[in-house]
C-alpha cells in the first residue's frame, strides 16, 4: 500500500522535477540534455547480461573507480554499466572509463522507466554504491532474481530516522536486497535495526581506502609541477562550495604578503559555478589563469582555476598541501583521501559528518588540520608552507592512514564472485 502512494506520488511530481531540471539547465545545460534517459530510453545500442553500477555523482564515482577497474580486470569478458543522476556524475564516468564502459542515467524510479531500462541491459548483477534505495527498482529486481548488493553501504542516524518513518515498507525494501556490505559496524547496525537480517549484512570497510596514485598519474603530476612551479610553494583548495571561495580567496590575500610567490590552484565543485569564481579573483584583484586555457601559470599569476572535469587527483599531486571544501560551512565536507593518496597535508574545516569516520581516523592520526575561518586557514597554511619538516609529518601520517585501513575492495569483490560467472584472472 505504501509503496503504492510513493509511486504515485512519483509520478504526480514528474512536472515538478521537468522544471527543476530545466531552471538548473540555466547554469548547468547538461542538465537539459538526456531526458530519455531518465525515464529507461536509451538511445545508444546497449549490450545486456553484464554488470550494472549505480553512483548516483562524484563522490560515490570516485570510490566506485577501483571497483570498476577490479571488475573489468576480473571479467573481461562482462559489459559494466555505469549509471549515475547527474551530469557531474556521468563527466566523472566517461573522464575515468571512456568506452571501457557503458554509461546512461538511472531512470527516475518509476514502474515503467524502471522495467523499460532493465529489459534492454538484462544486467546479472546490480551494485548500488553507498546507499540509493529505491524501492520499485529492488521490488523489480527480486522479481527478477537479479542480485542486488548495497556496497560501500552508509547510513547516518539522520537518515534512519528517515528511513524508520516508513514502517513495515523500508523493512520489506531491505529484505529484497541480497546483500549491504557496510562501511562499519555503527552502519551496519542501523542497517538491522530498520529490518535487515543479519546474514544479509557483512562489514566490509570503505572502498574510499582503496584508492591510489598510479605511476602514469604520479609522473604527468611531476611534470606539471615542473612546468608551472619548480621554485614556487603551492596550496590548492578543491571541491569548494559558495561562501569558502571568500574565506580562501581572503586567506591567499594575507599568505601572498608574506610568500609572494605562492600559488593557489581553486577548484570549485559545482562546474556552473567556474564564472563565479573567475569573477571573485578577479574582484580580489589576483592575476589568474584557467586550467582549461591549457597556459602554463606565468610569474605573475597567483590563482590557477580549475575550471576542468576529471583532473583532481592530477591537480592534488602538484600541491605542497590541501584545503578540502564543502566543510567550512554545513554541506558535510569531500574526500579528505584524495589529497591524503599524494602524502600532502590535509586541511578541512569543521563540518565534516559525511566523512566522521574517515576524519576520525586521520585526526588522531595527526594527518588532518582543522581549520575554522581565514584566520586559523592563514596560520595553518604559513605554518605548514614556511617548515617542511612539519609538512612531511603531516603528509606522511595522512597516507599512513589510507594504507592502514585498505581491503575494503578485496573483501569485496570476494563476496561478489557468487553471483558471477568464474573469473578469468
Amino acid at each position: 500500500m505504501l509503496q503504492s502512494l510513493y509511486t504515485v506520488l512519483l509520478y504526480l511530481i514528474q512536472p515538478l522535477i521537468w522544471v527543476r531540471l530545466w531552471l538548473r539547465g540555466r547554469k548547468a545545460p547538461a542538465y537539459r540534455k538526456r531526458w530519455g534517459e531518465r525515464y529507461g530510453f536509451c538511445s545508444q545500442k546497449m549490450q545486456h547480461g553484464g554488470i550494472m553500477l549505480h553512483s548516483v555523482s562524484v563522490g560515490e564515482t570516485l570510490a566506485a573507480i577501483p571497483l570498476v577497474r577490479a571488475l573489468r580486470h576480473r571479467y573481461p569478458t562482462l559489459p559494466i554499466t555505469v549509471t549515475t543522476m547527474t551530469p557531474t556524475g556521468s563527466e566523472r564516468v566517461q573522464s575515468a572509463f571512456g568506452k571501457d564502459v557503458q554509461h546512461v542515467y538511472l531512470p527516475y524510479d518509476l514502474p515503467g522507466s524502471v522495467n523499460r531500462f532493465l529489459n534492454r541491459i538484462n544486467p546479472k548483477l546490480v551494485i548500488i554504491m553507498e546507499t540509493e534505495l529505491w524501492p520499485n527498482l529492488i521490488t523489480a529486481l527480486k522479481k527478477r532474481d537479479i542480485p542486488l548488493v548495497i556496497a560501500n553501504a552508509r547510513l547516518s542516524e539522520r537518515s534512519a530516522r528517515g528511513y524508520m518513518r516508513l514502517g513495515k515498507l523500508i523493512k520489506q525494501i531491505l529484505q529484497r536486497i541480497t546483500l549491504i556490505a557496510a562501511q562499519n559496524e555503527e552502519d551496519g547496525q542501523r542497517f538491522l535495526s530498520l529490518g535487515l537480517k543479519r546474514s544479509q549484512l557483512v562489514v566490509t570497510g570503505s572502498l574510499k581506502f582503496d584508492i591510489s596514485v598510479t605511476p602514469q598519474l604520479a609522473a604527468r603530476a611531476v611534470t606539471l609541477r615542473r612546468q608551472w612551479a619548480p621554485h614556487r610553494p603551492v596550496w590548492i583548495a578543491a571541491s569548494t562550495h559558495d561562501g569558502e571561495e571568500s574565506v580562501i580567496l581572503a586567506a591567499h590575500r594575507q599568505l601572498l604578503a608574506r610568500f609572494p610567490d605562492l600559488l593557489l590552484i581553486l577548484v570549485p565543485r559545482h562546474p556552473e559555478r567556474f564564472p563565479d569564481i573567475i569573477r571573485m579573483a578577479q574582484q580580489a584583484g589576483m592575476p589568474y589563469i584557467t586550467r582549461s586555457s591549457g597556459e602554463v601559470p606565468p610569474a605573475s599569476a597567483q590563482v590557477v582555476i580549475g575550471d576542468t572535469m576529471g583532473e583532481l587527483m592530477l591537480l592534488y599531486g602538484i600541491a605542497d598541501l590541501a584545503f578540502v571544501g564543502g566543510s567550512l560551512i554545513e554541506r558535510g565536507g569531500h574526500n579528505p583521501l584524495e589529497p591524503a593518496a599524494h602524502a600532502i597535508p590535509v586541511l578541512m574545516g569543521p563540518h565534516t559528518l559525511n566523512f566522521k569516520d574517515i576524519c576520525a581516523k586521520l585526526e588522531e592520526a595527526d594527518g588532518l588540520i582543522t581549520v575554522q575561518d581565514t584566520d586559523s586557514l592563514v596560520k595553518e597554511v604559513g605554518l605548514l608552507i614556511s617548515d617542511q619538516d612539519y609538512r612531511h609529518y603531516y603528509g606522511r601520517h595522512a597516507v599512513e592512514v589510507l594504507y592502514q585501513n585498505q581491503g575494503a575492495l578485496q573483501r569485496l569483490l570476494h563476496l561478489l564472485e557468487p553471483y558471477l560467472p568464474p573469473k578469468t584472472h
